[in-house]
């Protein structure tokens, strides 16, 4: 069981998960390809950040991806963990919690003074996990707006 950051080397082995979990939040139009360009940004000593894979039993099991931005009303580096997936078959095994914990050292290291994420409101079980590894709820409202087509 390792955790390592994901590169063209190994990227191949990630992009199924990546499927799955779009397939998860129920993405109507999932393209391959521009899943391998995106992610393929993240890759080991990438400032953007970092894609992250859990290997176990010899193949990867699950995922996270950390982003940076700033956040101008603490005057800090953040770190945002925009995807956080667990094969089906190998959930309740405590890799979620590890990716959690990875991705808050990782962030710590390249000077983030916290790690932030968001879940559907729906995704109970997830929300478990964090409220498990000590996260706290934000009291801040999300919203998005998408570019008119």
């Amino acid at each position: 069981m390792s955790i390592e950051a994901i590169s063209n080397r190994n990227l191949d082995e990630v992009l199924p998960l990546i499927r799955k979990y779009q397939e998860f939040y129920k993405i109507e139009s999932i393209d391959n390809e521009k899943n391998r360009i995106f992610f393929s940004q993240f890759g080991e000593g990438s400032s953007l950040g970092c894609l992250f894979g859990y290997r176990t039993e010899g193949r990867m099991a699950g995922f996270a991806t950390v982003y940076f931005s700033y956040a101008s009303s603490i005057i800090s580096k953040v770190a945002i963990m925009n995807d956080l997936f667990t094969l089906d078959e190998f959930r309740k095994q405590g890799i979620g919690e590890s990716l959690i914990n990875h991705c808050a050292k990782y962030a710590k290291s390249q000077g983030a003074v916290r790690l932030q994420w968001v879940t559907a409101p729906s995704n109970l079980t997830a929300q478990a996990l964090y409220k498990k590894v000590g996260a706290m709820q934000s009291t801040w409202e999300f919203f998005s707006y998408n570019s008119p087509a």
